[in-house]
Formats: C-alpha cells, sequence, structure tokens
C-alpha cells in the first residue's frame, strides 16, 4: 500500500496537462471502441475468433465490449484509473496476440500495442492531479 501512496504522492507533484489530455483521448479511444464493438457484433465475433476454441471463449465476448465502454468512460474523468487499466490489459494482451494468431494486421498491431503501453503507463502513473480521484481524495 506504501508503494501507491508513493507513487500518488509522484503523480500530483509531476502533474502535466498533456499527460491528462492524452489519458482522456485513451479514455476517449476506448469508449469509441467499446460502442464500435456492442454494435457490430460480426466484426467482434471476427477478431475473437483465434480464441474461440479455448475455455471461456463466449466469455471474451461478453467481457470486451463492457470493459472498453465503461473502462472508457471511467479514464476521461480520472476515475479508478489504475483498476480500469488492469482491467483492460487481458483485452489488450489479447488483442496484440490475434495479429500473431489470426490474420496479421500491421494496423491493428500498431493500435493495440500503443494502447496497452498507454495502458501500462496509467497503470503505474496513475490518473493524475486534474482528475475525479484526485477530487475526491481532496474532499477527504
Amino acid at each position: 500500500m506504501g508503494t501507491v501512496k508513493n507513487l500518488n504522492k509522484w503523480a500530483n507533484a509531476h502533474t502535466y496537462y498533456p499527460i491528462d489530455l492524452i489519458r482522456v483521448a485513451l479514455g476517449v479511444f476506448l469508449f469509441i471502441k467499446g460502442v464500435e464493438f456492442m454494435s457490430n457484433h460480426e466484426q467482434m465475433s471476427a477478431l475473437t475468433r483465434p480464441f474461440q476454441d479455448m475455455p471461456g471463449g463466449m466469455i471474451i465476448l461478453h467481457y470486451i465490449a463492457p470493459a472498453h465502454f465503461v473502462g472508457g468512460f471511467l479514464l476521461v474523468v480520472g476515475l479508478l484509473t489504475r483498476w480500469v487499466a488492469l482491467a483492460q490489459l487481458p483485452i489488450l494482451i489479447g488483442a496484440v496476440l490475434t495479429n500473431f494468431l489470426g490474420e496479421m494486421n500491421s494496423t491493428n498491431l500498431i493500435l493495440s500495442s500503443v494502447t496497452l503501453l498507454a495502458c501500462l503507463f496509467f497503470m503505474i502513473y496513475g490518473s493524475g492531479k486534474h482528475s475525479a480521484d484526485y477530487y475526491l481524495k481532496m474532499q477527504q
């Protein structure tokens, strides 16, 4: 727990608006992808085809869209940022692996890799000073 507090103190002391804009842009991107997956089931089932034979393949289909939808919104407002980034990691690792197990698409590989790296960054950095997490912490 002390490590998380130290990370929060460091992040709040070294907060920058461009990092907050990247967090918001990542949240908007994930929100849009969640809406896109909810509205286009055929595309989503085609993307998850390499994982269909695995146990729990149907659970993957029902986890991706809501996790992106809700996680994107929470990243935009900066609420539970580390938990949201942690929830996105299995999806994004699967998105990177899909390019190697299924049909290779370099655009999807680059997009999923950049999103994975951004989520890893925000899992360590946190939401920063300009977020709902910081606001709620200051209310106490």
